[in-house]
């Protein structure tokens, strides 16, 4: 966190757990990034176009990332179906600085 706030880079995620899954998370992680949670599975994936398991128990979606340049316009996206291919903080960091 600390080159990403170096770099002027903010960080949120967006979650569909409930408040004390979310917390759990947030707990266990150590995250210091604003964590929204509770938004529904459903309307997310089309909002954002992410993918979604509808075969759980509870619908969830996929890791779906966004990267977005000073302006709040999308600079990059990486929608993954699986364990494989997701936005990762090293990624991200090479981007922004390639960017800039």
């Amino acid at each position: 966190m600390e080159e990403f706030e170096a770099n002027d880079i903010a960080v949120v995620a967006l979650s569909v757990d409930p408040h004390d899954q979310a917390r759990e998370t947030v707990e266990r992680h150590g995250l210091t990034f604003p964590v929204l949670f509770g938004l529904d599975a459903q309307e997310m994936a089309q909002r954002i176009g992410a993918y979604i398991n509808e075969n759980a128990e509870s619908p969830h979606l996929h890791a779906t990332g966004f990267i977005l340049d000073p302006q709040g316009e999308v600079a990059h996206s990486v929608y993954s179906s699986g364990p494989i291919g997701r936005l990762v903080a090293r990624d991200t960091l090479s981007f922004v600085k390639h960017r800039k």
